[in-house]
């Protein structure tokens, strides 16, 4: 057996070294730059993480070490280059993950899982687009490695080497075990958190899953009645069922509202409180925005990593299936891609009537100016309202709409923000008294522009809707889906303190709240306002997560609340007065502040509760017991599979990702295997309800089978989903032409061009049924565009010569 050199061991050493320095460097400039929210002196801070860094060096080097001698064997002399560019990649990710951690003021663990390769470079493109300035700290860190590594090997012998070695193993071991401090997850090494998090992660999935056969039951499923009816006492009872706007507004923490620390600039919603139902002290249930539109229209648990990422979604219930069930027309309304978190299952699953997002706006609402990497998170607050105002001109009444704005995200992006940041100056510039330091408001100057343009916004939004008739018969509700990531948190509570609005002309009173509640508790309460005052199906059993809004004017907590920091991590609960947080108790203030205790018995009694809530939320998402499906007449999914099917897609799906997937569905159609064309369509519209391509490809596949009923039905349904797909119109020709319907053939051609699709295919198809009906001048002028367009093209050439 090969033993390793000296010099080899020597060169790994300076390796090591080197990589310590870089990493020692990238925590002291993130130490200058956070500000910390803890009792520790910064001084201690800093040793903290100097400790875990080294530690993490130490671990790294033991655990790629049989790596090197594995290398030594198969590389022979290129094996320090190898490790030199190993090392590389790894302090290149060190300092990718210290930039995440200066952005959010939280390190990536776990939930780097529960995000799909497109959700990731949605979400990293919009901060970051690739140009000089980017790969610019890059090349710092190749040429400060390199630096350091050959400093290291001309000034440092390798018996100083050894020796040093000995000593800070002693030095960090003695410190480590003298400071348990140290291991507080904010001072960790960032590599070492995120792999130790995914660690955890799994080991607590595999703890879960081995309790889920233990019962049968549906521990959720009670009668409605138990649901008490806490809004009809600030309400004036009508008639006619009231319309229902839901606003989640991204990123409205409490702290920017009322008389909060970062307050004074929101005035609209500021002015809002006095004449709402305002609940001061209200929680999100999750620290990103997957959890917010389960939480608040489903009262929901989490899953693994959100309700939304469950594959398999689980029978439940909603606020959207119950009112659709009850005359409602349900809308939802985003500025953003509904696939992004696969908010979009959840809607279909719900049976959404209208699903609004960026790909059915048009070019008469302005999107979001794209970054350097021409990316854009899609259309600004301003511009959804607007399109939410249009849409439901001609919709029936009553009507839930749901609205998620975009704006206040980063990279703080909105029209107009050169107005906003002067209205930031004019705040500072007059008298009116902050909490907050002039130098804090100037240093996140773009997020308290963002602000003022969300709210700017909203208010433009409801001055607008009170012209409409509809108005006096309106409940408005208005939450944050989470708090503000970038501005700094005085504690960990402080991530999911959002506010709750409920404000309408249908108020008899208002009123502030003092006790806490929680985004599960706004269906139930208002499922049971609805029923239990207006002429509504029964619903005799329902399944939610928590018992509705508390609508006591002190501060109390009559909740059990769990928290999801971050998709796969389930580490936060609320009882009573007190907050639960990785391993450490907080009591709750009337303030809504936390400060450290130390009661054992207590925090033990919590830590099991919160145990007890993982093994609950294991159990309903993963055995389907959330409610029962013989009750459910309310939730769809796409598709329900056979096992024979499910053996087929797995045979045939392999190793593919999606897009090959629909190649291989297009190739099967090509070759007249239309059955396992139209499996493999319904496989991908599982995953993707919106995925044009496989939806159209369905629908030409039942063409092809001369099924023109399903069809039509189909390719009308991607007109509906992305009225700007062109593809889609472009089959439905096809297939009029098919059948002889021309009369349809031409309604289609004229949605198409009220749309503005006038592409080549479509035109020249509509050139052909014009001559087919002997209408050559009609045609004619169609295929003289088409050839200034494309002069060259000779199938256009040849059928404009048969015309004359």
């Amino acid at each position: 057996m090969k033993t390793l050199n000296s010099k080899l061991l020597y060169s790994y050493a300076y390796i090591l070294f080197t990589a310590l320095i870089l990493v020692w460097s990238g925590s002291f400039l993130e130490w200058t730059l956070t500000e910390y929210n803890t009792q520790f002196s910064v001084f201690v801070i800093l040793m903290y993480k100097l400790i875990n860094d080294f530690w993490a060096i130490v671990i790294l080097g033991i655990v790629l070490f049989p790596l090197l001698w594995m290398c030594s064997v198969i590389f022979k002399k290129r094996v320090i280059i190898i490790f030199q560019v190993l090392f590389l990649i790894i302090l290149f990710i060190q300092a990718a993950l210290v930039k995440y951690s200066l952005t959010t003021h939280v390190n990536l663990g776990a939930d780097l899982l529960g995000y799909s390769y497109d959700d990731i470079y949605a979400t990293v493109t919009t901060s970051i687009s690739l140009s000089f300035i980017t790969i610019l700290p890059l090349l710092i860190l190749i040429g400060f490695f390199y630096g350091v590594y050959f400093l290291l090997k001309k000034r440092v012998l390798p018996s100083q080497i050894l020796i040093i070695t000995i000593l800070m193993v002693l030095l960090f071991g003695s410190l480590k075990l003298a400071l348990p401090n140290a291991s507080n997850e904010q001072f960790q090494n960032k590599i070492q958190y995120l792999t130790t998090d995914i660690i955890n992660f799994q080991a607590e999935k595999h703890r879960t899953n081995a309790n889920l056969y233990s019962r049968n039951d549906y521990p959720l499923l009670e009668p409605s009645s138990k649901i008490k009816d806490v809004l009809k006492p600030f309400f004036n009872i009508t008639e006619t069922k009231p319309n229902i706007v839901i606003i989640i507004v991204e990123g409205l923490g409490g702290e920017f509202i009322g008389t909060h620390k970062y307050a004074g600039f929101t005035p609209y919603l500021d002015s809002l409180i006095p004449k709402s139902l305002y609940w001061e002290n209200f929680l999100s249930n999750a620290g990103r925005s997957f959890g917010s539109l389960p939480s608040i229209t489903a009262s929901l648990p989490f899953g693994d990593k959100g309700f939304l990422e469950i594959q398999n979604t689980p029978s439940h219930i909603s606020l959207i299936s119950v009112l659709k069930a009850n005359g409602y027309t349900t809308s939802y309304f985003s500025g953003g891609s509904s696939k992004f978190d696969r908010k979009i299952n959840f809607l279909e699953y719900n049976q959404i009537d209208n699903e609004i997002d960026e790909s059915k706006y048009g070019s008469a609402y302005k999107i979001t100016k794209a970054n350097d990497g021409g990316f854009s998170w899609g259309y600004p607050d301003e511009e959804i309202f607007k399109k939410m105002l249009v849409s439901i001109q001609h919709k029936k009444s009553p009507r839930l709409d749901i609205v998620m704005t975009l704006s206040n995200h980063e990279p703080f992006t909105f029209p107009n923000k050169e107005t906003y940041l002067k209205k930031v100056d004019s705040i500072l510039n007059s008298r009116k008294v902050l909490k907050i330091s002039k130098e804090k408001v100037i240093e996140y100057k773009d997020i308290f522009a963002s602000l003022l343009y969300t709210d700017t916004s909203i208010k433009n939004f409801m001055e607008a809707y009170s012209k409409r008739p509809d108005y006096k018969n309106t409940i408005f509700i208005i939450t944050g889906d989470h708090r503000l990531i970038p501005i700094p948190q005085k504690d960990k509570l402080c991530r999911f303190h959002v506010p709750l609005y409920i404000t309408s002309p249908l108020l008899k009173k208002t009123e502030t709240f003092k006790s806490v509640s929680s985004h599960w508790d706004i269906t139930p309460s208002l499922l049971s306002f609805l029923i239990n005052n207006y002429k509504m199906n029964p619903l005799k059993e329902v399944a939610w997560i928590s018992s509705g809004l508390d609508t006591a004017k002190k501060f109390r907590n009559i909740h059990q609340i769990a928290f999801m920091r971050y998709k796969g991590k389930i580490d936060d609960y609320m009882l009573k007065d007190y907050f639960y947080s990785a391993g450490n108790l907080y009591k709750i203030n009337a303030d809504f502040g936390i400060y450290k205790v130390k009661e054992d018995l207590l925090q033990e009694e919590i830590k099991d509760s919160l145990d007890k809530f993982k093994n609950l939320n294991a159990y309903l998402t993963k055995r389907n017991k959330i409610y029962p499906d013989s009750l459910n007449i309310y939730g769809k999914l796409n598709f329900k599979f056979s096992k024979t099917e499910l053996t087929t897609i797995k045979k045939l799906t392999k190793g593919l990702d999606f897009n090959q997937i629909f190649n291989l569905a297009r190739e099967n159609a090509f070759n007249k295997k239309y059955k396992t064309a139209i499996l493999l369509c319904n496989y991908i519209l599982n995953e993707f309800p919106n995925q044009n391509d496989a939806r159209t490809l369905k629908g030409r596949v039942y063409a092809w089978n001369k099924n023109y009923k399903k069809a039509e039905s189909t390719l009308l349904n991607v007109t509906k989903r992305n009225p700007y797909y062109s593809d889609s119109y472009s089959a439905l020709l096809d297939l009029y032409w098919w059948s002889d319907q021309d009369e349809k053939a031409f309604g289609i051609y004229k949605k198409a061009l009220q749309n503005k699709l006038t592409n080549s295919d479509i035109g020249f198809k509509m050139a052909k049924a014009y001559n087919r009906l002997k209408n050559t001048n009609k045609s004619k002028i169609i295929m003289d565009s088409l050839l200034l367009k494309y002069p060259d093209n000779k199938d256009y050439k040849t059928f404009k010569k048969s015309l004359n």
